[in-house]
């Protein structure tokens, strides 16, 4: 895994705690000020890629269930109010019998952490099964949606989308042609208009990058973001590292995948909480670095 990069032009920042701590900019400093946040606290996960079968170079499939049984109990303990996890939960299995398994036997252990749980769609998610196959055993009606909780809005983006519009599903797609579709465009824009509350986004493919990680339409996707001058801060995965950028005053923050690497040392989960007071921190454990922005 390289080292994360930071790019924060024209912020000033600070460590506190360990934590690397984001001024906030003029306009978070005015969303928040118009309304009384009340304190949120989620957990977040990544790239957990489950499946019963031998590690494949860096990725340690079977060792996902003990890593995950060590965020859960940091969860229990913390008790987020809701569990977010943010694409490749499964990793590809040989037949749809064989992922439907591997996802009842993740998902049993995700369920004892957290009752209000939401799931973002990950390529591998959908490599062997359809979209509505994962989404059943998940218990999730859409793939793309939006939340509050207190008095923060949270949508769920899902990027699994060929460039001609076509849903992942079956092997019918190449990882890198990964997309946010026009009618998909269009729900995210009429959202977030109709929101008042400060807003939090979460994605599997990125939406800062224009490399193979990356949504090939995402300037598309980061201007309705900013268009709506509520989007905080964009919470991904995908790229298995620790990243961070800031893009006209919207961050996005790329989580460690929890696959990688072998042993406990090697594990990487975290908790997001938006406070009262405006600020929002990310409390990364093992290999998931921390971050704050404060008002």
């Amino acid at each position: 895994m390289k080292n994360a990069g930071y790019r924060v032009p024209g912020r000033r920042a600070f460590l506190k705690n360990g934590t690397l701590v984001l001024m906030a900019s003029s306009r978070s400093v005015r969303l928040f000020a118009g309304e009384q946040v009340s304190g949120v606290r989620v957990g977040l996960i990544t790239d957990l890629h489950y499946a019963d079968k031998p590690p494949a170079g860096s990725r340690h499939y079977r060792e996902t269930l003990q890593k995950l049984g060590e965020a859960a109990v940091q969860f229990k303990r913390d008790q987020p109010a809701t569990l977010v996890e943010l694409g490749d939960l499964i990793d590809a299995a040989d037949s749809v019998e064989a992922e439907q398994t591997y996802l009842k036997t993740i998902n049993e252990k995700l369920s004892n952490i957290c009752k209000d749980r939401h799931y973002v769609l990950g390529n591998h998610c959908v490599h062997t099964l359809k979209k509505e196959e994962f989404l059943e055993g998940v218990g999730q009606k859409k793939s793309y949606y939006s939340f509050d909780r207190g008095n923060v809005h949270f949508v769920v983006l899902d990027s699994c989308f060929r460039s001609d519009g076509t849903p992942y599903g079956r092997k019918n797609f190449q990882w890198t042609d990964a997309n946010v579709p026009a009618a998909e465009l269009e729900w995210l824009d009429a959202d977030l208009k109709a929101t008042k509350h400060p807003v939090i986004v979460f994605a599997h493919q990125r939406l800062d990058v224009s490399n193979n990680y990356g949504v090939n339409n995402n300037a598309a996707v980061r201007k309705i973001l900013e268009s709506s001058a509520r989007v905080v801060a964009v919470f991904q995965g995908h790229s298995h590292e620790n990243d961070l950028n800031e893009i006209n005053r919207i961050h996005y923050c790329t989580l460690v995948a929890m696959v990688e690497g072998t042993g406990a040392e090697n594990n990487g989960y975290s908790l997001l909480d938006i406070k009262p007071d405006g600020e929002i921190r990310l409390t990364g454990f093992r290999k998931q670095k921390s971050h704050a922005w404060t008002t």
